[in-house]
């Protein structure tokens, strides 16, 4: 099917950043979806940012139900979503009174006037009509009957008036194309292979996307449409790709690079369930998916499964993790490979459940009893995450521990284009397990010892049940250093801390130190991040260098143990600062550990920063 006509000359941008916002029934997570496949399929680079209510069914037409999808493309690098976005796509009152704030002044606003009603604006809390009474008129707005003009087009189709209305998102989507040039293909193949066992809904999305197509080519409301240019990538296959679909992908390679199954048990909680059905997929590879009956449940079936020579993954979000830590503690002891995935959000208990945070860090080090350490890695964008599973498994696999694998909402649910990598690239983490006898006993005769450790690295061998001579005890009672046997000896016990602790400390000298980028020998200033904070301090840290500001950036994927070269990367500069979705964890940290005085930039509204907020920052702590 060819891509729709378009006949007027567009104008070149050089990016763009567009927000779709309406009721949670209004299909605008589609809606931004499928702008931005087209977008990547273009050549675009590009960020999103899809927000969701908090409430599962809030009531229609209120604040509390907006749900809303931003997403900046670019013909150059980019590594946020934007700070304020240039055009707001508003299906009804409530969508215009909770998303306008974001608009940058001077921005464009596409309004769906049929949803003006008076019942609507009152629920949204609107005393006249915005449209009208001039509170609008800093933007420049477009009044669109979306509703009414998709209802006429799919009259002729027999559709049902509800599937019909359901179908004005694809209006919008529609006339967007048409205003920043987007080929239609991408969207009218992916309606055919969405919708194809229901040929009207199919028909009506399509006449939908056409006639949205069509009005902003006729409708004679807009001066012209826009065109944002590919970036140049660096060649390859690229795909548009999530987070949690990323972090998913990285579990199924991990599996192969060891050889070995992966079994993933798991409890649904958001934002971590995608995981889950993403990994439910592909049985072909050798997973296996268990969704258990709670939190407590799933952590188990994983770690019987690294028991039985599986790599063990369960995942979760912040409240999960408290359910998991007896479990986890249990891990540290048996001293298994496991990897628990905490994709953060909004706390404490319910907290913000549909919104971002890093507010985990501390739990992650300390959330559980006794002296057991785990070692954490933390993704830094939506793309990255594959690479950080792979590293989770090969620490896992390597030391035979727990490891704790930090996302959050931002990166679970943002995409971005990923260049696929090339399978020779990736690393051996390939397991040998144990298969026979390792000690000798008095007199003389073979045994083995489930605690007889590899100097270099501290870790138990991996003995697979049902290995004949390779019986062994399991289960949370201290065990005796090398044989294994329950001991209720209080040095042994106090070895065994220190062992288990000297054995993730020195992972350390196996991962890679700390890059530092900006200017790195003379600057005023280190900002340090981690996790989900990287793009907004890389675009803060660049702003401030080109106003001649010296501004160095370090960001950290290992949180537990730190790069051995951090304390000196750290003492280098007089000024630093850690931006934080938190109160300042990883600040006190590094104080602890390194008595160096850092200062916390720190949030906590469920939403990531932007880069303007932490140019502010940073601009504030040079002057200070």
């Amino acid at each position: 099917m060819a891509d729709l006509a378009q006949t007027t000359q567009p104008v070149e941008i050089d990016r763009v950043i567009i927000r779709f916002a309406g009721d949670s029934g209004d299909g605008m997570q589609l809606t931004g979806d499928r702008f931005t496949s087209a977008s990547a399929v273009f050549g675009n680079d590009l960020s999103t940012l899809p927000e969701y209510p908090a409430e599962i069914r809030a009531p229609a037409g209120t604040l509390a139900g907006v749900s809303a999808f931003q997403v900046h493309i670019s013909d150059h690098d980019i590594t946020t979503p934007g700070d304020a976005p240039n055009v707001l796509v508003a299906m009804n009152p409530a969508a215009l009174r909770s998303e306008l704030h974001h608009l940058a002044d001077g921005g464009t606003v596409i309004v769906n006037t049929d949803a003006f009603e008076e019942r609507n604006l009152t629920k949204a809390g609107y005393r006249s009509d915005p449209l009208a009474d001039g509170s609008l008129d800093r933007y420049t707005v477009y009044e669109v009957p979306m509703t009414t003009l998709t209802k006429d087009a799919v009259a002729s189709l027999g559709v049902k008036p509800r599937d019909a209305e359901r179908s004005k998102n694809f209006f919008a989507l529609g006339l967007i194309s048409w205003m920043y040039t987007r080929p239609s293909e991408p969207t009218l193949t992916w309606i055919e292979e969405k919708f194809g066992s229901k040929p009207q809904v199919a028909a009506a999305n399509r006449v939908a996307f056409a006639t949205g197509h069509a009005f902003g080519e006729t409708a004679e409301l807009f001066e012209t449409p826009y065109s944002v240019r590919p970036a140049t990538h660096e060649p390859g296959t690229y795909t548009n790709i999530t987070g949690n679909t990323a972090l998913a992908w990285g579990l199924v390679a991990a599996g192969q690079l060891a050889g070995i199954p992966v079994f993933l048990g798991g409890y649904p909680i958001t934002p971590a369930s995608d995981i889950l059905h993403e990994l439910s997929k592909h049985k072909n590879f050798g997973i296996r998916t268990l969704q258990a009956e709670d939190e407590i449940a799933g952590i188990g079936a994983a770690l019987g499964a690294a028991f039985g020579g599986h790599l063990g993954v369960t995942t979760t979000s912040g409240p999960g993790i408290a359910l998991k830590s007896e479990t986890m503690g249990l891990a540290v002891s048996l001293e298994l490979p496991l990897i628990v995935v905490d994709i953060q959000r909004g706390g404490p208990s319910t907290g913000l459940p549909t919104k971002t945070e890093q507010a985990d860090l501390m739990q992650a080090m300390y959330g559980r009893h006794g002296e057991s350490p785990i070692p954490i890695v933390a993704p830094y964008s939506p793309a990255q995450c594959f690479e950080a599973a792979i590293e989770a498994a090969r620490i896992a696999l390597k030391y035979r521990t727990p490891v704790l694998l930090l996302s959050d909402g931002y990166l679970a649910n943002g995409s971005e284009p990923w260049r696929l990598p090339d399978v020779a690239d990736l690393p051996d983490i390939s397991v040998e397990f144990a298969n026979e006898a390792n000690h000798v006993d008095a007199e003389g005769e073979p045994e083995f010892w489930p605690y007889l450790r590899d100097p270099s690295t501290l870790a138990r061998p991996w003995a697979v049940p049902g290995t004949p001579g390779l019986e062994h005890r399991i289960g949370g009672i201290e065990k005796e250093d090398g044989t294994g046997n329950i001991s209720y000896d209080p040095a042994n016990h106090e070895r065994m801390v220190h062992i288990r602790a000297d054995k993730v400390a020195g992972i350390a000298a196996d991962i890679p130190a700390v890059a530092v980028h900006g200017d790195v020998d003379d600057g005023e200033l280190l900002v340090v991040g981690w996790g989900s904070t990287w793009g907004a301090i890389d675009g803060a840290v660049n702003r401030c260098r080109a106003k001649g500001h010296k501004v160095a950036h370090t960001h950290l994927t290992h949180l537990n143990p730190f790069p051995t070269n951090l304390g000196d990367v750290l003492r280098r500069y007089p000024r630093v600062v850690v931006p934080e979705l938190n109160l300042g964890q990883l600040s006190r940290l590094l104080r602890a550990e390194y008595l160096v005085d850092v200062r916390s930039v720190t949030k906590v509204q469920g939403v990531p920063f932007t880069a303007g907020e932490l140019e502010v920052a940073l601009l504030k702590e040079l002057d200070a």
